[in-house]
This record gives structure tokens, C-alpha cells and sequence, in this order.
């Protein structure tokens, strides 16, 4: 069954998500993912929106954090400080979060593009509650485009802390010990972090997709998983319900 690369990653990340746990998301990608894992592979998934919606039965795609449909039937309509209280007593195991640019420790800059802070040549809409989230969750998941100019070799802003420099470096910076960076999804691969150096490796690449292809737009240098597969394509099912459950208007699966 054909598909385009929209529609694989959103499968690839809900996939990911584990029965009976708590993903805080954003609107687009991330909360297609989170509505396929609950009609899919984790039908116990809570889904937490910053607004404050706390595990609302989604009756159709949200267009923001703060969309009426973010509360429906939900456990509670509660606040954005009441969000990110949870997240901040380790109460929360995934969150997603997007950007421009994005390292091999896994830091991401939704800031500005260039050198100087106060005459960038873009200046992008900033954290939101990114930063928050990817300090206190337990697992941070990143989707994105992959291309060179967004798999960099040093973000010109770090607006969302990965494991900034290294093995140790969230821990001194006063961020809780085991969060951080679980998965980048792309549209060429998925890739994971090296336990050891915290940096990106690449745990399998989608179909029709080589190494070669991931390595030409990428700016620095990714590790590999030994045991490299080919990414999982969706099944029919799966489709089935993306498309007619999830996203049936196309707001996000059109936009590949």
C-alpha cells in the first residue's frame, strides 16, 4: 500500500509510544501520533496538551494546544502551570518537540538562524513550553525533515537542551538525571542516542532510503547501530485509521 513520508513518521512515532504512559504533544504531527498510538498499539496512552488538557478523548484533529477539543471529556481541564508541575515531578514519560536545527546531542534551536542574537538573519518563534518540556520529561522524540540545514553540526541557538555537550553535561547543568533525547524521526530514518557519548545513531533507515542518502544530508558526523534495520512502513491498517480517524480533512498527512 503506498504512502508518503508524512505518514510514515507519524506511524513510526506513535509506534513509540508505550501503553499506559503520559506524552505531553503539540498540535500537527506529534498529536496525530498520539491519536493513532491510542487507537492502535497503546489504547491506554494519556495525552496531556500545555494549554492544560489532561487526557481528552480527541472527537477530531485539534488546530492548537488551546482548542476546545483539547478538553474533551478530559480527566481534567486544568492550566499550562499545572502541565508542566507534572512534567517537573517526573510524572511524565514522553514528550515531542520540533525546530530548525538540530544537533548530534540532540539540542535543538527554534530560536534564530545565525550568529547574532539581536540582528539574526531569521528569527523563528522561540520555546513555547519546548524547553520545558525537554528539561523535565523523561523521553523526548523530535520530528523532522532531514536535511543539512536542520541536522547541523552546532545549533546557532539552543532553545531546548538535548544533552548539550555530553555524557554528564544535562546532569551539571541542574536537569534531572535520565531525561533527555530517546528518538529523532525523520523522513529518511529513525535514529536513537549512544548511551556512552550521547550522540545521534542511526537505528534504521526507511525503505528505499541507503546510508549514503542520510549521510549527505546530515552536517555531521551520525553513528550507526550495529545491528541496522529497515524502518517498519505502515501497514494497511494503520493507514486505514490515519486517514479516515485521525486526519481525515489531510491537515497533516497532506502537507508531505
Amino acid at each position: 500500500m503506498s504512502y508518503n513520508r508524512m505518514e510514515l513518521m507519524i506511524c513510526v512515532a506513535a509506534r513509540n509510544l508505550e501503553d499506559e504512559s503520559i506524552v505531553v504533544v503539540g498540535t500537527g504531527a506529534p498529536c496525530a501520533a498520539a491519536m493513532l498510538a491510542q487507537k492502535t498499539s497503546a489504547p491506554n496512552l494519556t495525552v496531556f496538551f500545555e494549554a492544560g488538557g489532561m487526557g481528552p478523548q480527541l472527537p477530531s484533529m485539534p488546530i492548537s494546544v488551546g482548542d476546545s477539543r483539547t478538553f474533551h471529556k478530559a480527566l481534567a481541564a486544568s492550566s499550562m502551570p499545572e502541565v508542566m508541575e507534572t512534567c517537573q515531578r517526573g510524572m511524565v514519560d514522553y514528550t515531542f518537540i520540533g525546530g530548525a536545527q538540530i544537533d548530534m546531542y540532540g539540542n535543538v534551536n527554534s530560536t534564530i538562524i545565525g550568529s547574532d542574537y539581536h540582528a539574526p538573519k531569521v528569527r523563528l518563534p522561540g520555546s513555547g513550553g519546548a524547553n520545558d518540556l525537554a528539561s523535565l520529561c523523561w523521553r523526548t522524540m523530535v520530528m523532522t525533515q532531514h536535511t543539512r540545514r536542520r541536522l547541523v553540526e552546532k545549533c546557532d541557538f539552543i532553545t531546548t537542551p538535548g544533552y548539550l555537550t555530553g555524557p554528564g553535561a544535562r546532569e551539571a547543568a541542574g536537569l534531572p538525571a535520565g531525561t533527555g533525547p530517546y528518538k529523532v524521526i525523520t523522513d529518511l530514518c529513525v535514529a536513537g542516542f549512544d548511551e556512552e557519548t550521547c550522540r545521534m545513531k542511526v537505528e534504521s533507515v526507511h525503505p528505499g532510503v541507503t546510508r549514503k542518502d542520510v549521510e549527505e544530508n546530515t552536517s555531521f558526523e551520525l553513528l550507526w547501530d550495529d545491528n541496522l534495520g529497515i524502518t517498519e512502513p505502515p501497514n494497511e491498517e494503520e493507514l486505514r485509521i490515519l486517514r479516515n480517524e485521525v486526519d481525515p480533512y489531510r491537515y497533516i498527512i497532506g502537507r508531505a
